[in-house]
């Protein structure tokens, strides 16, 4: 039974399951955790007494497994349904016992023909020991290699502490006291580059009573995290007795929902809670009053609580759910002639169109005054006018202000200049909209404009070349014009996205890594404030134009994050329009419930480790040749990746 629901969540977050002992008798553990309200059981699927080494054979050689019941005590639908597999906790594959590491690698992979034979879809594998996990990692890399879809879910603690002297883990991360401390994710980041970034290879994460930082919890958000196992000598008691969490461990519960991460719960009943009992309604630590049929029923209940307390996805986040961890390729509405469908999706985002109508307010204000406004006409050009929603803005400000208007509209695409021909002898425009069916670059204009109006501006603001539109267009403002938008600038951060770094190398080509692609950012760690990159203003005013750039850009990582790994950089852009109003995607000031633009996503080739502590340096170019504009972007510290797309050799924008 789902946790609840929640307006907008469809995710897998909704279910919750329970660890269980191994058990032959699978029918009545799977009704036993089912009836009491859990949706999928972890389970050992092979008596943990079982050693490759001690088992009999057939007299030819052939072992034979008596280590697990028949797959027809559940149906196909139940094993895939409602059963993850527990690999067996004592397998070492990297023991210096030579018996034990063979016993272990042959147990591995008879777990795993098994767990594939009941079409299960994921099984938890015990985490590393640490001594090292390079052979455990190799015969996983072989297994995932023949699974089919089943996922295999490492198992982590989400932890930190202090490491013994003669731990063997190379952690990089230090105590106050200068001692060594021992970081879970580095066991991971090991493990999955010996398993060279498969996809299937996933994590779980034990939650115990104490956590690491808040910055290196952030960390996982952007790596392959299916479950979460929370034990039950995590939770505390609250004055009545009941199972409740601290506020830190709330918050990553809520955490773990948001970001699609199953909860398990695991353990015993340690609070002192009478079967009989039923428990009261109330607030955060009390429910409503249900009869306790299974022991852990009041942890399963307050994780249900807090799933059910948390806000319904916003409008935006719900419109914008499909779209999450996709990659798409920009626009380029240049070079190519947007469809119907395009523009309209952009038309729908009334937010947009509301901001521009509030800066072309402003601008006619300051143009006009009060006592010229039945007198004086300010003519206004929407270059890039597609099919209409910025002529439309302009004339409502226009209303709005009591203002005079003639109105150029301007559009290359002969498609859309239909639809604009159209939409003016609909609304009566006629006398005061004149439709001009060419690229603004090669317009001629009768008369000069006092405000330039376009929305141009890419998810990394100047990547569908605006800088290069407005300067070609700016030759008809008058010298006292005004630019609408007037500035914007790019910013850039590093992220880990494990998910956006496999679905681009399964591409197995260079380009696909030297493109920048517009992603609804969801399942990524941001690993440090944005930092700006590139600004252009219009009119550009300056004596030589020249819209090539370069920065370079140090980004500090926190140093309570840990050691973390950058699969590449976020982009982002906000604009001014007209003095104080602004349009960006930029988090810390995004403009609110506009869903318009994306985050620009430029990838990197070879993942970059970087130590904790250690500092992210990374140069980002814009290119411009005579028919089109390219980025080059590089790491160079903490450690040197190639320059990527040199020449704009995979990824270019035309001009």
């Amino acid at each position: 039974m789902p946790l609840g629901q929640r307006a907008g969540d469809k995710s897998e977050s909704r279910y919750c399951g329970i660890e269980t002992e191994f058990n032959d008798d699978m029918p009545q553990v799977l009704h036993q955790n089912i009836s009491g309200g859990f949706d999928f059981v972890v389970a050992p699927l092979i008596d943990p007494s079982y050693r490759p080494s001690s088992a009999k054979n057939d007299g030819n050689g052939t072992l034979i497994p008596p280590f697990a019941a028949s797959d027809l005590i559940l149906s196909p639908s139940q094993w895939s349904s409602h059963v993850v597999g527990k690999i067996s906790t004592w397998i070492d594959l990297d023991s210096e016992n030579a018996e034990l590491r063979r016993d272990s690698e042959d147990a591995l992979k008879a777990e795993i023909a098994w767990a594939s034979h009941l079409s299960l879809q994921a099984c938890i594998l015990p985490p590393p020991r640490a001594t090292g996990c390079s052979n455990y990692a190799r015969t996983v890399n072989q297994l995932l290699q023949n699974v089919n879809n089943m996922q295999l879910w490492i198992r982590l603690p989400l932890e930190q502490h202090e490491a013994v002297e003669d731990d063997a883990i190379d952690t990089n991360f230090k105590t106050s006291s200068g001692g060594r401390m021992f970081d879970s994710w580095e066991w991971w980041n090991t493990f999955r580059l010996l398993c060279e970034h498969h996809n299937q290879l996933c994590v779980t994460l034990d939650i115990l009573s104490s956590l690491p930082s808040i910055n290196s919890i952030g960390r996982w958000f952007g790596e392959p995290v299916r479950a979460a196992i929370i034990h039950t000598n995590a939770f505390l008691t609250n004055a009545r007795g009941y199972p409740c969490l601290s506020k830190r461990h709330q918050y990553l519960i809520k955490s773990f929902f948001n970001h699609t991460i199953q909860i398990i719960l695991s353990g015993n009943l340690v609070h002192d809670i009478s079967q009989e009992r039923i428990l009261p309604a109330g607030d955060d630590n009390h429910f409503e009053g249900l009869p306790i049929r299974h022991a852990l029923r009041p942890y399963l209940d307050y994780v249900a609580y807090l799933y059910q307390s948390m806000d319904p996805l916003p409008e935006q986040e719900r419109f914008e759910v499909g779209y999450r961890d996709f990659l798409q390729s920009p626009l380029q509405p240049l070079m190519d002639n947007l469809e119907a469908q395009t523009y309209e999706t952009f038309e729908k985002d009334t937010v947009k169109y509301t901001q521009y109508q509030r800066a072309i307010c402003k601008a006619l204000l300051d143009r006009i005054p009060d006592e010229k406004a039945t007198t004086s006409t300010t003519v206004l050009m929407v270059v890039g006018a597609g099919r209409g929603p910025l002529v439309r803005a302009s004339l409502q400000a226009a209303e709005e202000t009591g203002r005079k208007l003639k109105v150029f509209a301007v559009e290359k695409n002969p498609n859309a200049v239909i639809t604009l021909h159209s939409l003016v002898k609909l609304e009566g425009w006629e006398n005061i909209v004149t439709i001009i069916s060419s690229d603004m670059r090669c317009w001629n204009a009768p008369e000069k404009a006092d405000i330039l109006v376009s929305e141009l501006l890419g998810s990394f603001g100047d990547n569908e070349l605006s800088p290069e539109c407005l300067d070609g267009a700016q030759r008809f403002l008058k010298p006292d014009g005004i630019s609408i938008p007037s500035s914007y600038t790019s910013y850039l951060q590093p992220i880990t996205t494990t998910k956006l770094y496999n679905d681009v190398k399964a591409h197995k080509d260079l380009a696909h890594f030297e493109t920048a692609y517009v992603v609804k950012l969801h399942r990524v760690a941001r690993l440090a404030p944005p930092l700006e990159v590139f600004t252009f203003t219009h009119p550009n005013c300056s004596a030589s134009i020249n819209n090539e750039r370069y920065e370079k850009l140090l980004f500090e990582i926190p140093a309570d994050t840990g050691s973390t790994l950058v699969h590449g950089f976020a982009g982002y852009f906000d604009s001014i329009l007209y003095k104080d109003v602004h349009l960006g995607i930029l988090p810390s000031k995004a403009t609110p419930n506009m869903f318009s633009w994306f985050p620009i996503f430029f990838p990197l080739r070879k993942p970059i480790y970087v130590p904790a502590g250690s500092p992210v340096e990374v140069h980002m170019w814009r290119c411009c040749a005579a028919t089109k504009v390219w980025y080059e972007w590089c790491v160079s510290s903490p450690s040197v990746s190639p320059v990527h797309n040199t020449n704009g050799r995979s990824y270019w924008v035309g001009l």
